[in-house]
């Protein structure tokens, strides 16, 4: 007695699996037997190239090739975007990035210490700006070296202030400065030191330094750093990202740079 129809005829066939043609993936041809590794894809097919060196061109059909025994449908591999890197401040990162010539705008801060901790965080905007940070070794002539340089609608002055809170002798320093094109922003540290976060440190948290002893000195004694010079490159070394620095700090620097790289109207 015959059959009509195959008895196998009304199961379903497995579908074939789809792989991508990565470089240097082995596969073998299903018709021909040419086995190699992919060396490219193109358009609509596959170059192999066998372990002579030959190399030949398949087009990429349905259920083509063979992969470890398994019979499949090579693909093109899928293109994915590359992330967005990061720079320390968090704003994207401009690979192969030149220096823009110099803005006549500047950014001054209170010290080279000042200067150093905003070139390890904002180092990159500032040169994609071209934003020039020039220490200014405290604040006491901050009106005579403001009327020395000039400010004026092309010629924009930023300018961040340790321990700028009400009734320190920096805030006293810096009122009267009414220029509209001069910005002064600080935060409340006494130091730009005090504005890493303690953890970043590992420490609890920052001494209480007695009035009338330097600061910096204080601090080093309390937590074993030597000599100022030695605590500062401690402070600097585990700083890489303005994730490890307090939000005022942040926001006056940011508000300084948005400052002297935005033309007036």
């Amino acid at each position: 007695m015959g059959y009509g129809n195959d008895i196998l005829s009304g199961k379903r066939r497995r579908p074939v699996p789809e792989l991508a043609a990565e470089a240097g993936l082995v596969v073998e041809d299903a018709e021909g037997g040419f086995c190699g590794a992919v060396l490219r894809c193109e358009k609509d097919a596959v170059v192999l190239e066998d372990r002579h060196g030959a190399q030949r061109l398949f087009p990429l059909r349905p259920a083509g090739f063979l992969h470890e025994g398994t019979l499949v449908t090579l693909v093109r591999p899928r293109v994915t975007a590359p992330k967005a890197s990061r720079s320390a401040s968090g704003s994207t990162k401009v690979d192969g990035l030149r220096a823009r010539t110099a803005r006549a705008s500047r950014l001054w801060v209170e010290g080279l210490h000042d200067a150093e901790f905003v070139e390890r965080i904002w180092g990159h905007d500032l040169r994609v700006e071209g934003v020039v940070v020039e220490p200014l070794h405290g604040v006491d002539d901050l009106p005579g070296l403001l009327e020395e340089f000039g400010p004026g609608p092309q010629r924009r002055v930023g300018v961040l202030v340790d321990h700028l809170v009400e009734g320190s002798k920096e805030s006293r320093l810096v009122t009267g400065i009414d220029d509209p094109d001069v910005l002064v922003t600080g935060h409340p540290y006494v130091d730009i030191w005090q504005a890493v976060k303690p953890t970043v440190l590992g420490i609890d948290s920052w001494p209480r330094i007695p009035r009338g002893t330097d600061w910096k000195t204080g601090v080093c004694a309390e937590l074993g750093w030597g000599e100022p010079a030695a605590g500062w490159r401690h402070v600097l070394s585990r700083v890489s990202s303005f994730r490890d620095v307090e939000t005022p700090l942040i926001s006056a620097v940011e508000q300084l740079i948005d400052f002297v790289t935005t033309e007036p109207d």
